[in-house]
């Protein structure tokens, strides 16, 4: 009997690349966007199309290889990549179309949001998606996709109307709310568990061209005063305001006060999430805070979306968490304030601590009708440890874990997996009901575990893969 290989079996039937170690282009395709994550996977598969995933899918589950699947590459735990096995990169899948009159859109499972967002704001169009625009669309919404305007329009998961998947036994369905609809409910926050998705469909809402928004600075004396009274602002202040504060190294930009360059600060972000000229009413209590940087007013969308690219740069060392606060009282902001000074100092210039205030479009969705769960906290907590020498590595990632262990007594006890590294918080992220019901849809389209690079829900069988 003659074996053949996993590549050769895969070159045999594929439109796109095969890649091998060794050969010209393999490193290129194995970087991912957090460097602390370095693995070698034995075959890269650049799909082209539908038909080349469900290829690489029979081909990794009959030659018994790992399987990773990568969108944007941006998983900070490292779960698009893998060692020794079979990487489906989704890359050339980048196919967008806009239907103006039916306000969706279909996007590959390749696209990026910087790239969604472009196409869909030619007809001022668009759904709450990622804040940096190279992270992709596929994790960021199976995992949840908290983006500026889910205040309102909630998650990206929430805007997701129906899916094209491949399956662990190669078939391809349409998950929508006429057909598998138990799978469109786990896809809406349950991760890469159930499979492929080639192909995301969005509702898509009215906002832009421009839009009322931006970053203001202020001293870092300043911040105790300030968070106090963002957080009373934010409280009271209608959904339609996004928000959110960060202490962080001040940029060496001609925009930031020489005495302020390369200092501690507080930064704040604000966006009104509707017609700009409608906003600044909404805004201006932020603005009458008196930031030492003021860069708030009417700007692109696309823009906005992209503001914080620069502190997200691809290829450096990361570790981050996302913890749930239900309020922020003041021993929350001391306590935050406190540690976020010292970390922050750890990680010099890119490291920084944010807390995004939330907005009650989340919650509107009910618990239960999508299998991302905890839609009653009122913040999002969000520590970014970022770094270049590996020789702080282990510092980093404590300083991380320590943070977030600080700041969980005003936590919900719940937390965002698609900020989160950890496999122990997968069922703190659901709870019980949701994982009862993922774990049976998990043992009805994987039950031998093949798609476990993610944060898994193991099969009711135990199977690890």
């Amino acid at each position: 009997m003659t074996v053949t290989d996993p590549a050769t079996t895969l070159r045999g039937r594929f439109a796109g690349q095969v890649l091998l170690p060794g050969e010209a282009g393999y490193d290129e395709a194995r970087e991912v966007f957090n460097a602390l994550i370095d693995r070698r996977p034995a075959v890269i598969a650049r799909c082209a199309s539908t038909a080349d995933v469900v290829a690489a899918v029979e081909v990794a589950r009959d030659h018994r290889l790992v399987v990773a699947v990568r969108g944007g590459g941006h998983s900070v735990a490292g779960l698009s990549t893998c060692d020794d096995g079979m990487l489906i990169d989704l890359s050339g899948l980048r196919t967008i179309t806009v239907d103006p009159a039916a306000r969706t859109a279909r996007a590959g499972g390749g696209v990026l949001w910087g790239e969604f967002d472009a196409a869909t704001q030619e007809h001022g169009l668009h759904t709450p998606g990622g804040r940096v625009t190279t992270t992709g669309i596929g994790g960021f919404t199976t995992g949840g996709g908290y983006g500026w305007t889910s205040s309102v329009y909630g998650l990206a998961c929430d805007n997701l109307l129906s899916a094209e998947v491949v399956l662990a036994d190669g078939k391809v369905v349409r998950a929508s709310k006429d057909e598998h609809a138990d799978l469109l409910w786990g896809l809406r926050g349950g991760g890469g568990n159930f499979g492929v998705v080639t192909e995301f469909e969005f509702r898509l809402h009215p906002l832009g061209p421009t839009v009322l928004a931006g970053l203001a600075m202020f001293p870092i004396e300043r911040a105790p005063e300030v968070l106090r009274t963002w957080r009373d602002l934010a409280d009271a202040a209608p959904d339609e305001l996004a928000t959110a504060v960060v202490v962080l190294t001040a940029p060496p930009e001609p925009f930031v006060p020489e005495e302020l360059r390369g200092k501690q600060v507080l930064g704040m972000a604000a966006m009104y999430v509707g017609d700009a000229d409608r906003g600044a009413d909404v805004i201006q209590p932020l603005k009458d805070l008196g930031p030492a940087v003021d860069l708030i007013g009417p700007m692109p969308y696309t823009a906005f979306q992209a503001v914080t690219d620069p502190m997200a740069p691809w290829g450096v060392r990361s570790y981050w968490r996302g913890e749930y606060l239900r309020e922020l009282g003041d021993d929350a902001i001391d306590t935050f304030l406190a540690r976020a000074t010292e970390v922050t100092a750890l990680g010099a210039p890119l490291t920084q601590a944010i807390i995004f205030r939330i907005g009650q479009g989340i919650a509107a969705v009910p618990d239960g009708a999508t299998a991302f769960s905890h839609r009653d906290a009122r913040y999002l907590f969000h520590p970014i440890c970022v770094w270049t020498d590996p020789a702080d590595d282990s510092r980093m990632i404590a300083a991380g874990r320590a943070f977030a262990a600080l700041m969980r007594p005003f936590g919900t006890g719940a937390s965002y997996l698609n900020f989160t590294p950890e496999p122990d918080r997968v069922h703190d992220a659901y709870g019980d009901a949701a994982y009862t019901r993922l774990t049976a849809l998990k043992d009805a389209y994987d039950p031998a575990n093949l798609f476990h690079l993610n944060h898994n829900i193991r099969p009711s069988n135990g199977a690890d893969s």
